[in-house]
């Protein structure tokens, strides 16, 4: 039997994908099971994106493409960027990447070395940890709190960093709190960053346009974190077009060449047909997508009206994503059902079980009182996952 490296036994598996299998496992045995696991939009990928991508067939488009992108599809990267942004970036600061997770992966694998930490504000995207910890780095954890909307203070940033620290990721709107950092909540941490000139920011934004509060804010839109900032996006999220695969970063020039030769020996180009649609879906007005966000938004409060109704679940307001990121300690400790709840992931599993919902437990975005309630799914789901989980608990 094959001896698998250290490096992949080591690794977690995706809790998001896990519960996702679980879940289908569960439906295949006839189970009736409510999946408000995944980050997917419920929508289809807009005709006019489609469109594209057919055009793009019948005119031929079928061979490997440049590393780093259709020339095209960075320029629409870069009229986007400057349009939604306000950020100017040329053609050799831009990469496309099979997915905006394909773009961190670069991005760690160009920039860091063994015992170089990384601030990961708590709670992060789940493939954070993993992807810094692949190439030898060390995440450094800050919890947030939910009484602060689980962002990440300048009284804390200044606290974590040491002389080992490289970089900060983080993502607004945050996958899982949905939380949204204003321009001045990022000049607060610009300004403690301005005593640690060598520290890189890793700015993920593939949820900026389902934003609930309006203004997306960019921490490259300041002069003096600029240079050192790393713009990560894709159009998974916004555009309904996750099975698409693409994601894009703007960085120094330097570091984007870096990752242009990282892909170039890990994967090469990404995807012909998807590239062509997407310099539609960039380069069209992002109000042609206004609907879904609009139909969030109203998902949104339907959920969190129907959570405040249950005992024991502690919610605040999410400015964006499509996620609501309860506090469930309450139950912690308590027997439900027969089933002693010690942690979040007890907690995600009985609701599982007893509820036929699927949720994902907080500890894989590295706090352990919450758990991730996915709100991408019809009102009719919502209503009915919720009214489970209530009679599962009380």
């Amino acid at each position: 039997m094959a001896q698998l490296s250290e490096r992949v036994q080591n690794m977690a598996t995706s809790a998001t994908l896990a519960m996702a299998a679980k879940a289908r496992e569960l439906r295949a045995e006839g189970k009736d099971i409510i999946g408000l696991s995944l980050g997917e939009p419920d929508f289809n990928t807009p005709d006019y994106i489609k469109d594209a991508a057919i055009q793009a067939i019948n005119d031929d488009y079928n061979s490997y493409t440049p590393v780093d992108g259709y020339v095209e599809l960075k320029d629409a990267i870069i009229t986007k960027f400057k349009r939604d942004n306000h950020l100017s970036y040329d053609r050799s600061q831009i990469v496309v990447s099979t997915g905006a997770k394909q773009s961190l992966a670069n991005v760690a694998a160009v920039l860091l070395n063994k015992g170089d930490e990384v601030i990961l504000p708590c709670p992060y995207w789940v493939s954070y940890s993993d992807i810094v910890k692949l190439n030898e780095g060390v995440p450094v954890e800050v919890k947030t709190s939910i009484d602060n909307d689980f962002k990440l203070t300048p009284q804390q940033l200044e606290a974590a960093i040491t002389p080992k620290t490289k970089m900060i990721w983080y993502s607004s709107p945050c996958n899982p709190s949905g939380s949204v950092y204003t321009k001045e909540e990022l000049r607060g941490l610009a300004d403690v960053l301005q005593n640690y000139p060598n520290i890189i920011v890793v700015s993920d934004e593939i949820y900026e346009h389902i934003n609930f509060i309006g203004g997306h804010q960019s921490m490259a839109q300041f002069d003096d974190m600029y240079d050192r900032t790393i713009t990560v996006n894709g159009v998974s999220k916004a555009f309904a077009m996750t099975g698409w695969r693409i994601g894009y970063i703007g960085a120094p020039t330097e570091i984007a060449r870096a990752c242009n030769k990282m892909q170039g020996q890990m994967t090469s180009g990404a995807n012909c047909i998807a590239q062509r649609a997407v310099i539609t879906a960039l380069t069209e007005p992002a109000s042609r997508v206004q609907y879904m966000i609009d139909e969030f938004k109203t998902r949104r409060e339907l959920i969190l009206k129907l959570l405040k109704d249950i005992d024991g679940f502690k919610t605040n307001t999410p400015g964006g994503a499509f996620y609501v990121f309860p506090d469930v300690s309450h139950f912690f400790g308590k027997t439900l059902n027969g089933q002693r709840i010690e942690n979040a992931t007890d907690f995600s599993m009985y609701l599982l079980e007893h509820a036929n919902v699927a949720t994902v437990t907080g500890i894989a975005f590295g706090n352990p009182d919450c758990i991730r309630i996915s709100y991408a799914a019809s009102e009719a789901q919502i209503i009915e996952a919720i009214k489970r989980i209530k009679a599962a608990v009380s």
